[in-house]
């Protein structure tokens, strides 16, 4: 199947109509964070310039997302998935009764769950930098600091691997697929 036809919907009649959501930047931008925090997480006690380097990592790629979230394609800025708390949690009673919207970009919870994660990952990034240098000297605060951002780090992981798991089901939509692939079926 053609670039034209998944936009157009041409071509085998049985196979929805896709268009492309996620650009280049934002997958691979995705799992690059996964990546980078998954080493960091395996290398946090034994393995200090693997940890680090990935902690750099991290951090170079917030900063990247943050540019690219003023500046970026449409449903990769900050414009297009932040909503206001009462949207969200609207949102999420609907999920919790099966009955949410789907959306073709991020939803009103995966937009919070972007927020949290790269407020929670900058965190964990800035205290890790802090520890690496003789700024804070011995702060027993920063290091606690490092440690609970991290931990929040992973329980948001598993609560956006949950919520991506739900609202596949719910939608019928692959959304792991999507990120992979950037492709999503258009909006019924």
């Amino acid at each position: 199947m053609t670039a034209l036809e998944r936009d157009t919907g041409a071509g085998r009649a049985s196979r929805p109509a896709l268009v492309r959501v996620w650009d280049p930047f934002v997958r691979v931008f995705h799992w690059s964070l996964v990546a980078a925090f998954a080493i960091a997480w395996i290398t946090a006690d034994d393995w200090g310039r693997p940890h680090e380097l990935a902690g750099y990592a991290v951090a170079v790629l917030i900063g990247l997302r943050l540019v690219w979230g003023l500046v970026g394609t449409r449903h990769a800025r900050f414009a297009d998935f932040v909503y206001r708390p009462a949207r969200v949690i609207a949102y999420l009673k609907d999920m919790a009764l099966l009955r949410a919207r789907r959306h073709l970009g991020h939803n009103p919870a995966a937009g919070a769950m972007v927020i949290a994660l790269l407020l929670a990952l900058a965190a964990t990034s800035a205290s890790g930098i802090m520890m690496t240098g003789d700024a804070v000297g011995d702060a027993h605060w920063v290091e606690e600091l490092h440690e609970v951002s991290a931990n929040l780090t992973i329980l948001l992981v598993l609560a956006h691997i949950a919520g991506v798991a739900i609202s596949s089901l719910e939608t019928r939509e692959n959304l792991v697929r999507s990120m992979v692939t950037g492709f999503k079926r258009r909006e019924e």
